[in-house]
């Protein structure tokens, strides 16, 4: 009879433990499961993944939205990715590092051709603000009185505090015959101030010539774009060819561009060879320079530059290489100090991340990051200047140039 019950009992605690080996095995399954990418993945590369992150949590929580979200038809896998990437872009906290959708990548790559929808200005983020960096020439911006370092603290009815850069950039634009309403916070303000701007096709300008006298041009670059470097060709074509002997460079209100149309620009003032840039990579990496590869034809031109708070990137590039290697003077007001440098890298889908690798410095080693460059010779404009349409930046630049 003891036998017997024995066996009963090993059989009952043998069923238990298989009961219990099942549901801890369904248990492990299920979270072995979370923490894999689920079957809508594709192109998942765990050698990618660094030994000392655990990336399975990610998986987890995906597979949980996934399993225990209410509404499951607002799930947009491709969204859920999208988003992921951004997040990740906004932990390095840094403004210029930003991801694009492929809608973005493609706004973002008009703007830069030249044409786009909106108020027409360049913006940053300076003291955790989004920032007027430089609004654009015959631009509702400018023709509303945007100035370079307003700072935008409402788009509309949104609050800037804890919106990134593509955010805000994405209220502000908006299609032609729209309006947005900036609350502008100003230095000299004691209170903010709404503005309200009707968005337009804007088509950025690119460069202008004028002569001021038989032999002094003035050369106004806006932006450099990819279309900079075809109309500076032509237009020193024109100079080349006229009485003109000496040069005021307008870099006034120029937001930069691409670093390469910067590097090509220079080589028109610049012999071939003579530095334009360093770019620092940070880490006790070796830095790489940017050279002039000329033709250096305006090279024995006496030259003075224009720069002002909105001068930045690519305009301050140009202004340090002129200054360093030259000794040319820089006329106007403090340039608003962008010396990071940006790449933009496209994805599989054709979305892009524009990514901040390095930092650049003039070819005398001075980094210009959050300083900017001083002016030789300090002038202000004024708002009453601006109304009632007096230079007095360009008339010191004359001044000087008439004596060099």
């Amino acid at each position: 009879m003891k036998t017997k019950s024995k066996v009963i009992i090993f059989i009952i605690c043998l069923l238990v433990v298989s009961f219990l080996s099942y549901k801890v095995g369904v248990f492990i399954g299920q979270e072995n499961i979370l923490q894999t990418p689920p079957s809508q993945i594709t192109n998942t590369d765990p050698e990618e993944i660094g030994e000392k992150v655990d990336f399975s949590v990610f998986w987890e929580a995906w597979r949980k939205l996934e399993r225990d979200f209410l509404e499951k038809e607002k799930i947009d896998y491709q969204e859920m990715v999208y988003g992921a990437i951004r997040g990740m872009t906004e932990t390095l906290k840094d403004p210029y590092t930003i991801f694009f959708d492929p809608p973005k990548t493609e706004q973002f790559e008009e703007e830069l051709s030249g044409k786009y929808e909106g108020v027409g200005m360049e913006v940053a983020i300076r003291d955790g603000r989004i920032t007027v960096v430089s609004p654009l020439e015959n631009t509702p911006a400018q023709r509303a009185g945007l100035r370079p370092r307003d700072k935008i603290l409402k788009i509309d009815d949104v609050s800037t505090e804890n919106l990134s850069l593509e955010e805000a950039v994405s209220l502000i634009k908006g299609p032609e015959g729209t309006e947005v309403t900036l609350l502008i916070g100003r230095e000299d303000w004691e209170v903010a101030k709404p503005i309200t701007l009707e968005r337009q096709v804007i088509k950025i300008p690119t460069l202008k010539w004028e002569l001021l006298t038989e032999d002094i041009v003035l050369i106004k670059i806006y932006q450099f774009n990819r279309i900079l470097s075809s109309e500076f060709r032509k237009a020193a074509s024109e100079i080349l060819g006229s009485p003109v002997e000496k040069i005021i460079l307008d870099l006034r209100n120029n937001p930069g561009g691409y670093l390469d149309v910067a590097q090509e620009i220079a080589g028109w003032f610049l012999e071939r060879g003579e530095m334009v840039v360093w770019q620092d990579f940070g880490l006790d990496k070796e830095m790489k320079p940017y050279k002039s590869k000329g033709p250096g034809k305006f090279s024995q031109y006496p030259i003075v530059i224009l720069i002002n708070e909105g001068s930045a990137s690519g305009a301050e590039i140009l202004a340090g290489a002129l200054r360093d290697n030259l000794g040319v003077k820089l006329i106007g007001e403090k340039s608003f100090g962008k010396g990071s440098v940006q790449e933009q890298i496209y994805l599989l889908d054709d979305s892009s991340l524009k990514i901040t690798i390095a930092k650049w410095l003039t070819p005398n080693k001075y980094s210009i990051d959050e300083e900017g460059l001083f002016p030789d010779i300090e002038v202000e404009r004024t708002i009453e200047d601006w109304e009632e349409d007096k230079d007095p930046q360009l008339n010191k630049a004359l001044e000087i140039i008439k004596n060099l």
